[in-house]
């Protein structure tokens, strides 16, 4: 049975969609692709590119650094490290390599 999402949360540049575009903000599509592989209780994805400016990584727009605090009951029995894989199989190498930093607080 999948839960309900408890909140989203898309801070800076990376709010909501882009110029009418169709197209998926980073946030976003971080968010969906999570929400479909593990139909989490909570689930939130932060941009936090711009607490990391001038840092390594940075770019102009922002969509480099986020962190992801989620709680879904697949998680449970996995270690931390099993956790983290089966977090990075799911975003795909594709999104993984898009952007530099992806903090994880992920629970079962």
């Amino acid at each position: 049975m999948a839960f309900p999402t408890r909140r989203r949360e898309f801070r800076g540049s990376d709010a909501g969609l882009k110029g009418g575009d169709d197209k998926m903000s980073v946030t976003e599509e971080i968010h969906h692709r999570l929400q479909a592989a593990f139909s989490p209780v909570t689930l939130d994805v932060l941009d936090e590119s711009e607490q990391h400016r001038g840092h390594g990584g940075w770019r102009e727009g922002g969509n480099t650094h986020f962190r992801v605090v989620m709680t879904a009951p697949v998680f449970g029995p996995m270690t931390r490290l099993d956790r983290h894989r089966a977090v990075h199989a799911a975003l795909g190498a594709d999104l993984v390599a898009r952007i530099h930093a992806l903090a994880l607080e992920v629970a079962g």
